[in-house]
This record gives C-alpha cells, structure tokens and sequence, in this order.
C-alpha cells in the first residue's frame, strides 16, 4: 500500500487561500478607499458649486439693498421736495388772507384804540394795544365778532395803567378767522407779528 502525504499540498491549498483573501482585501481596501475618494470630491465640487452660488446671490442681495436705499433716499428727497412745495401752495393762497385781515381791522377798529402788536399763528390772530376806556374795546369786539371775515373775540387782557400821564387800557385779544373764508391749508402758515402804531 502506498501512503501519500497530503500534508504539504495542504499547506499550498492553504497559503494560495491567504494569498487570495489578502489580494481581495486589498483590492477591497483599494475599492473601498476610491470610492469613498470619489464621493469626497463629489460632495467637494458640490460644495464648491453651492459656494460659487451663494457668493452670486450675495452680491445680487448687496447690490439690490444699495438700490433700495437709493430708492429710499430718493423719496425722502421726493417727500421734502413736496413739503417745500405744500409750504409755497400755503403761502400763495394766504398771501392775499394778510392784506384783507388789516383792511377788516382797519375798518373794525374803532378811535381811541391803538394796536401796538398784530400777531397770527394759524387761524387765530392776538391783538395788543392801548385804549383810551374800556368801552371802546367792548366796542371793538363787537365790531370784530360782527366782521365777516373774524369771529369769537375774547379778552386775555385788559388793565388800567398810565402812560405818558394819561391813563389808558392796555389789552390783549384774541380773534379768529373765519373757517368758512379761511385757506384750507391755514394751520400751516408761519406766525407773522407786525407793528401798529
């Protein structure tokens, strides 16, 4: 009988089997390391990508907030603009308003009442001066709330005193425009203080 030693053949079976699996394990190894390369740089070039995007909506946002604060400059620039010109209407439609209110106080005013001030800021205009009893202010009320033009006079002030060794009475009244003669834009025109004597 003839005895055959398998033992080496076994041990070649044996080493070509680990040669195998270390070979697969590296090609594996090798598979595994490409692809997770070619993934990194994917999602590099997608995020390089996404970057370039945001970078371009960033300077399209940049350059869309500088247009709207020019916008917004430019209607501030619009609403003051329309503020001179509301200012300028005022003044033209009160222009002829000044020239009547002294022809009606003029007319109004009786002798023996001297104004020293005539003030107006909006619709309600301050009478100041010197008369020489207090009957003829009463009476210059009641010319004034019979004007036309002015209504609702009403005494602030009126005291004896003595000027020049006479004695007078210095008063103070408040008149108003009419509303229904009155500009509409007439809150809007600048207080004016003239000097009567």
């Amino acid at each position: 009988m003839i005895r055959i030693n398998l033992l080496p053949h076994r041990e070649e079976k044996r080493k070509e089997r680990r040669q195998r699996f270390f070979v697969t394990a590296g090609l594996m190894l090798a598979l595994g390391a490409s692809i997770w390369l070619l993934v990194h740089m994917f999602n590099a070039g997608n995020i390089e990508r996404q970057d370039t995007r945001n970078r371009y909506f960033q300077n399209d946002i940049a350059a869309l907030d500088r247009e709207i604060e020019a916008i917004k400059e430019l209607r501030g620039q619009i609403d003051r603009l329309l503020a001179r010109k509301q200012v300028i209407e005022t003044l033209q439609s009160n222009r002829a308003e000044t020239v009547h209110l002294f022809n009606e106080l003029a007319a109004q005013i009786p002798s023996g009442v001297f104004l020293s001030t005539v003030s107006q800021a909006g619709g309600k205009i301050t009478l100041k001066g010197y008369a020489q009893s207090n009957a003829r202010v009463s009476n210059m009320m009641s010319n004034l709330n019979d004007s036309p033009f002015l209504e609702s006079s009403e005494v602030v002030k009126s005291a004896a005193e003595l000027l020049n060794n006479r004695r007078v009475y210095n008063f103070e009244i408040n008149v108003y425009i009419r509303k229904s003669t009155a500009p509409a834009n007439e809150t809007a025109a600048p207080a004016a203080t003239t000097q009567k004597g």
